[in-house]
């Protein structure tokens, strides 16, 4: 699909990628980065890169591909839906359900079950249909996730995402009583040097990406804590990480340093509570996820101690 665009007044003196991003905002700007680097975006019939400044009267022509369709087998896979209409589906993800396909996880995932419950009603975001998946959360974290039926609610939800208005709570039970109610856990975040499965926490800025984790303990235990956290970014086991840093690992998270503990062989988090604007009305959504058996027998349990 070719689109052709004539640059007005108020983008003069703009960059080409800048240019397109704001007149296609269902696509990227990385992606339009990179259709430039393909040869996909001309100028006046001539290739362009990504750093041109246009100009007034220019014409501006981009070839957008036709998405392209994930290999993925969809699944009769029962789901817990927490909500559901036209636009958007939150999901309960149970432990050990991946969300993503990926190495050694072909089937079975969370992708795989959208894939055969919405029947084809998908997102189609920078040129791949995707089963509206605009973020993730640990194969062994349970709770409220996400997905995006169509580009419009896929659009919106991830910049509700960027601009942290989208609520993300977690719940978990992590090692150690934790001697304040309450605190804030910041700092640049990367893969372990020393152990690629993990990550690690650093004040360096250029160690990472920044991020950032507000606790609060919701019940102290004899020698764990009952916590929730709320993100501020969305890093790759930002929780888990951060804990681990504060010398208070997550109960089961045996990567990061966390005690087996019965009932919890992984890491005891579930994504408690989401919030976000109804991407077609703007009304307000806000959903509780129950916390799973597991969870909530280790919290009986450690009551009677």
């Amino acid at each position: 699909m070719t689109d052709s665009f004539t640059v007005s007044h108020e983008y003069d003196g703009v960059r080409v990628d800048v240019f397109l991003a704001a007149l296609l905002p269902g696509q990227s700007r990385s992606y339009i980065q990179k259709l430039i680097s393909e040869g996909r975006v001309l100028l006046d019939d001539g290739i362009v890169k990504k750093s041109h400044i246009l100009y007034d009267g220019d014409v501006v022509d981009i070839d957008i591909p036709n998405p392209s369709v994930l290999d993925v087998k969809p699944e009769n896979i029962p789901l817990d839906i927490l909500y559901e209409d036209d636009y958007v589906l939150v999901v309960n993800k149970p432990k050990g359900m991946v969300v993503h396909p990926g190495t050694g996880n072909s089937e079975h995932t969370l992708v795989n079950a959208v894939l055969y419950h919405c029947n084809g009603s998908l997102s189609g975001i920078n040129g791949m249909i995707r089963p509206g998946i605009v973020h993730r959360i640990d194969k062994n974290t349970t709770g409220s996730i996400i997905v995006c039926k169509n580009d419009l609610a896929h659009e919106s939800i991830s910049a509700q995402i960027a601009a942290h208005t989208c609520e993300r709570m977690y719940e978990g039970i992590v090692c150690g009583n934790i001697s304040d109610d309450e605190g804030d856990i910041e700092g640049y975040i990367s893969r372990d040097p020393k152990n690629r499965l993990r990550m690690c926490l650093s004040e360096d800025p250029s160690k990472g990406k920044y991020s950032m984790t507000h606790f609060h303990v919701i019940e102290h235990f004899r020698q764990h804590a009952y916590v929730s956290f709320t993100l501020e970014t969305g890093r790759t086991h930002q929780i888990r990480a951060h804990m681990a840093h504060i010398s208070h690992p997550l109960l089961g998270d045996s990567l990061y340093g966390g005690e087996r503990y019965k009932g919890a062989r992984e890491q005891c988090l579930h994504a408690k509570h989401i919030a976000f604007d109804h991407p077609l009305t703007g009304e307000r959504i806000s959903i509780d996820a129950p916390l799973p058996e597991y969870f909530a027998n280790i919290i009986i349990g450690m009551k009677r101690n």
